[in-house]
């Protein structure tokens, strides 16, 4: 035995469902560290990659991940370190699915470790497709006695007690925690929690990379018993995390080879968060391209910067499609922020394709009229991508979103949109913090007033509340909808005293949120980056008679 456990952490952003792509990167880590390394870790599901859903319970991807292990366990045969490889395990006998990870040492099979508790809130629903495992116990490596804790287990105190109890020297959490813009808070609120009342050093390793709406941030680190962030990983960025644990007395000291991070701002990470999902949601669905419609409003400037920003420029295109009700300034907009962005440029006029309609329907006119201008520039786009393989990127915002200010087969035409989980008030502070790294974004396009520009001098103020009291209020209705007051922050109390007394816009609000649920249903996939997104966060049912309002304070 040494006193020193040599482990090698692997921050990496796994592809779900390609096992072999997945098991070919878990052996080349392991290759290339078996020198200098005991134990080569990975994030939580690694294997098939996370969250699986409903793969799990297909017979031939059990078949295929445990075929996976086998040829791992072959592969490294002669490696003199060991792998910890989370994968599902399927119990034949029971037929039950296990969330776990296996630790595989000289070509064996050594021991397996399954996730205790299972998360069936927001985002997850593991529940649905796992069995629940008893408390798990520390395992001895090399004279090291080891609490390993899969995502969740780390979050209740039971799971990290129990391991102490057992006799756990230091607790190492494998996780796919997806990124909110609060989560890095939170999860070092329970780490510190975690590491205070077991007395243990904790090590939390993280994935990173986009899946479907989710994306993952990695930010690992490594806390000590006192509650001291002794090293923070980057976000968003793989990274392979060498540390030097010798133990001690009763605990273990670190040496990292790594640097720390330096702090990242919050709109900094937030804008990571962005330009990860749209570029894996794309390459891991086999696209390249994005094709974007470029009105010269703030949203689709804000959309064409991320995907420049993720994608490059040269794979990036942008189309202006003017009506007539566009005004010079969108045109001159438009062009200068493609200018900016350095991309592919095009103007499609659709005055001909709107009289055509107008002559296939008589008398078309109000709403209809200005649906049947977005849904031309829709079809549009989409009869571009069939010809191109370009996907188109949909530019609507989460405040759009909620009350339905956007046109079904129309704007929100496409395969993926940035900023589905984006207030407009946060489309014009990220635009600015954009813009200051780098100007992408006229500044016209950031002060003018909003508008869809489907009639005459149509402004967003015409349907909509100003957005700064908009925002307020959808946030009380979709994020806050269970809050407890009594216990609520100052900052959203603040949010309740400034919009919490017009009952009446409220409700017409709260209204409008209810009879567009059907538009969210059929909307393309977004970036997750508040705690409550519209899809797999909040779930409401699209026939409901039920009109929310905001809880009042006791």
């Amino acid at each position: 035995m040494s006193d020193t456990l040599n482990l090698t952490l692997a921050q990496l952003n796994p592809t779900l469902g390609d096992l072999d792509k997945n098991a070919k990167t878990i052996l080349d880590v392991w290759k290339k560290h078996d020198g200098s390394s005991d134990l080569v870790i990975f994030p939580e599901l690694f294997l098939c990659g996370y969250p699986p859903e409903d793969l799990v319970m297909n017979s031939v991807f059990q078949e295929l991940s445990d075929e996976k292990v086998a040829e791992i366990c072959r592969a490294s045969s002669s490696f003199k370190s060991a792998a910890l490889v989370p994968s599902i395990v399927f119990d034949q006998e029971r037929r039950v699915c296990f969330n776990a990870a296996i630790l595989i040492e000289k070509g064996e099979i050594v021991d397996v470790f399954m996730k205790h508790k299972l998360p069936n809130y927001a985002v997850f629903d593991e529940v649905r497709t796992f069995e629940p495992a008893p408390l798990p116990d520390p395992f001895v490596f090399r004279g090291h006695k080891i609490g390993l804790m899969i995502c969740e287990d780390a979050w209740h105190t039971d799971v990290p007690l129990h391991l102490k109890d057992k006799g756990a020297e230091i607790l190492i959490s494998i996780n796919g925690s997806p990124y909110s813009y609060r989560q890095h808070q939170d999860r070092h609120v329970i780490a510190t929690q975690c590491v205070e009342e077991t007395g243990l050093d904790l090590i939390y390793l993280n994935m990173t990379g986009g899946q479907d709406e989710l994306v993952f941030d990695g930010s690992s680190f490594v806390m000590n018993k006192d509650g001291k962030t002794i090293y923070q990983a980057s976000a968003f960025k793989d990274e392979i995390i060498q540390i030097n644990a010798t133990h001690s007395a009763s605990s273990y000291n670190f040496e990292i080879q790594n640097k720390n991070t330096e702090k990242q701002d919050t709109d900094t990470v937030l804008y990571e968060a962005l330009k990860v999902g749209v570029r894996d949601y794309l390459h891991k669905n086999g696209f390249k391209k994005a094709l974007i419609g470029l009105s010269g409003g703030i949203d689709s400037a804000l959309t064409a910067s991320i995907c420049v920003d993720a994608l490059g420029a040269d794979n990036v295109r942008c189309i202006m499609m003017p009506s007539e009700f566009t005004s010079h300034h969108s045109l001159e907009d438009a062009k200068e922020c493609a200018a900016l962005l350095g991309v592919k440029y095009e103007v499609i006029a659709i005055k001909d394709a709107v009289k055509t309609f107008e002559g296939l329907i008589p008398d078309l006119s109000g709403l209809a009229h200005e649906n049947t201008q977005s849904r031309i520039r829709g079809v549009i786009l989409m009869a571009l991508s069939n010809m191109t393989g370009e996907m188109v990127i949909t530019t609507g915002n989460k405040s759009e979103m909620a009350v339905g200010y956007c046109t079904l087969y129309g704007d929100m035409n496409g395969g993926y949109n940035p900023l589905k989980d984006l207030y407009k008030t946060d489309v014009y502070r990220i635009s600015e913090w954009r813009n200051k790294q780098n100007p992408a974004i006229p500044e016209r396009i950031i002060t003018k007033e909003p508008s869809a520009e489907l009639r005459a001098d149509q402004k967003d103020q015409d349907s909509l509340p100003p957005y700064e009291i908009l925002d307020d209020i959808l946030k009380l209705l979709v994020e806050y909808d269970d809050i407890d007051w009594s216990e609520a922050p100052e900052d959203i109390q603040e949010i309740l005293d400034r919009c919490g007394n017009d009952l009446d816009l409220i409700h017409k609000v709260a209204k409008l949120l209810k009879i567009s649920e059907y538009k969210r249903y059929q909307a393309p996939p977004g970036t997750r980056i508040s705690f409550k997104a519209f899809g797999r966060d909040r779930r409401y049912p699209m026939t409901n008679n039920f009109v929310n309002s905001i809880a009042k304070k006791h």
